[in-house]
């Protein structure tokens, strides 16, 4: 009932549309996600804890609705939503003959347009494919262009009708896709950069076609620094640059944003539903022509406690057939495992990971992060669930060809990332940053790397002299088997398929083409989750003396070992306080 009476009132908007608006003043709300990630339900599975989702920005959304009248409300949504946590998971690769839930999510809250990001492409051809082609509302990505045509795989824009006001949303996805994934996952699409002409000029090719009222360009990529120098950071380099463009909607990296010039108006929501964007437009028309116009932006807290019921019933179904999936019994861990811990040293988390990394290839060597700080499975019974903690992505494990200088040169450009030298003029081993928290003027500190950049080598015994700078820090004396290390023989590396295709840019800072990764391939396996969940299947436990095996992983650690290790834990101590 609540789809069709929605239709009604698009065509009666769109019937009352074409003679054009009709003079006065205007507010139209332009409301905007990104980065769900798949939080589609507010019940986090295993206890009876909630959190942010898309029930509790249907809530949101419908106040917006309500209280402004849906006629002037306008919503996005951004990108990088079907990747991420159990439910998209198992709507992904699990139950591949259901219509997905996302999708049927889209259209139950009416959407006027999607833009996937870059995760949404790395399911695959078979999952965003099957999105797109039963989905009622609009798949928008400009720069994604399909090899046989030369046109978009999905669409540039659509043209939305308010009050007789036309307006464009002209979508883009992240340009770097190509970098970062496996080239099955999206054969047959190039990806242009956003910058510097080719978003301007879609942009103007809209406006001369369809002249429309107000430009909203919805862009799957983060704010970078605006110089220009980052591929997947373009928004404040079109923000400084866009003519013609009203509204901004970025995303991708995660950090929430509102900002506004005189003439356009920047949005992005951060991630996991934490926040709806909010962007206003007010207009003035006179003879049937726009004559005045402004723009703001803001962020609408989002309180998981508040959450859309009729939503929350209506797709009950598909929330219990996720729970029972993810519910079910793998194995037993015998010890906590903490990311946080991988900050100052070896961890039993990356342990883990180098250890399935090493059993599941025929390498010797193996590179890991991980991946966050805030990662935290206590020790106990597992269900599968657990594994989306331990390992959120699905990153595939490759075998790359390196040899013994390309791996020292990639440690230490890795904890080059990590660390800094530690003199006289220098406090901290860890790279961080202090900051006054606003609401209470207490100095807090933050760990400003991406830990999932923080790769450390299993396989091989090295130490990191925090004393020394960039290029004399890594001292490797042996591979974990006790034989030499030499820097010019040629080793089997297992890592990620994110790193082995540019993710992070570690490879590329050691001289590695990784657009011709596959010349360096000498094995290819599932996904590290996947492989986690085999580990378990084959041992039945996670024991810390199996994960710690120094003959397999090897051992590393940071020197001079007093002084490192009494700075480490007090750097610790400030960046990750509640641990």
């Amino acid at each position: 009932m609540k789809r069709i009476i929605s239709l009604l009132i698009a065509a009666v908007a769109v019937a009352v549309s074409c003679c054009g608006p009709k003079d006065g003043e205007y507010t139209l709300r332009i409301l905007t996600t990104n980065d769900v990630h798949g939080h589609y339900f507010d019940s986090l599975y295993t206890s009876d804890q909630t959190g942010p989702s898309m029930m509790s920005l249907a809530w949101y959304i419908d106040s917006v609705r309500v209280a402004a009248g849906k006629e002037n409300v306008i919503l996005i949504d951004a990108g990088d939503s079907m990747h991420g946590d159990n439910a998209s998971y198992f709507f992904n690769y699990v139950d591949t003959e259901s219509e997905h839930v996302f999708a049927r999510m889209l259209e139950y809250l009416d959407y006027d347009a999607w833009i996937p990001g870059n995760h949404d492409f790395e399911t695959g051809h078979p999952v965003y494919d099957r999105v797109a082609a039963g989905l009622d509302v609009p798949v928008l990505a400009a720069n994604a262009i399909r090899v046989e045509t030369g046109e978009s795989y999905f669409g540039e824009y659509v043209i939305v009708k308010r009050h007789g006001l036309k307006i464009a949303i002209v979508g883009f996805t992240n340009p770097n896709i190509e970098n970062a994934y496996e080239p099955s996952l999206w054969s047959g699409i190039d990806f242009e950069s956003l910058m510097p002409d080719f978003t301007q000029n879609v942009v103007d090719r809209v406006r001369e076609k369809e002249n429309p009222d107000v430009v909203i360009v919805a862009i799957h990529s983060g704010a970078g620094r605006g110089d220009g120098s980052q591929l997947e950071q373009q928004g404040l380099d079109l923000f400084h640059s866009l003519e013609g463009v009203d509204v901004i909607v970025s995303a991708h990296d995660h950090r929430a944003n509102a900002q506004q010039s005189e003439t356009i108006a920047m949005v992005n929501t951060g991630n996991y539903c934490s926040n709806l964007g909010y962007v206003t437009v007010n207009l003035t028309v006179e003879g049937g022509k726009v004559t005045g116009k402004k723009v703001a932006s803001e962020l609408i807290p989002v309180d998981k406690n508040n959450v859309d019921e009729d939503m929350k019933s209506y797709f009950h179904a598909d929330y219990a057939k996720v729970k029972a999936y993810t519910t079910r019994p793998v194995g037993e861990l015998k010890v906590d495992l903490n990311g946080a811990d991988a900050l100052v040293g070896m961890s039993d988390y990356v342990n883990l990971l180098h250890t399935i990394c090493l059993n599941a290839s025929d390498a010797q060597i193996s590179f890991a992060s991980p991946l966050s700080p805030n990662v935290s499975v206590k020790a106990g019974n597992l269900v599968y669930n657990d594994l989306f903690t331990l390992y959120q992505y699905e990153n595939e494990l490759y075998e790359v060809k390196m040899t013994g200088k390309e791996i020292k040169a990639y440690l230490e450009c890795s904890y080059d990332g990590w660390i800094n030298t530690l003199d006289k003029g220098q406090e901290h081993v860890l790279k961080m940053v202090s900051f006054t928290n606003p609401r209470t003027g207490a100095k807090m500190w933050f760990f400003t790397p991406s830990a999932s950049n923080l790769d450390s080598a299993g396989g091989l015994v090295y130490e990191v002299d925090v004393t020394k700078p960039f290029g004399s820090r890594i001292s490797i004396s042996a591979l974990a088997d006790g034989s030499a290390f030499d820097e010019a023989a040629e080793y089997k590396v297992a890592m990620t398929s994110y790193r082995a295709r540019g993710g992070g840019e570690l490879l590329e800072k050691v001289g590695v083409d990784t657009k011709k990764i596959e010349e360096r391939m000498t094995g290819r396996y599932a996904d590290i989750r996947t492989l986690i969940d085999s580990y378990l299947a084959e041992n039945g436990e996670i024991a810390p003396e199996a994960i710690g095996d120094k003959s397999l992983i090897g051992e590393w650690k940071f020197t001079p070992v007093a002084k490192a290790r009494k700075v480490l834990d007090q750097d610790l101590k400030l960046v990750a306080p509640r641990r």
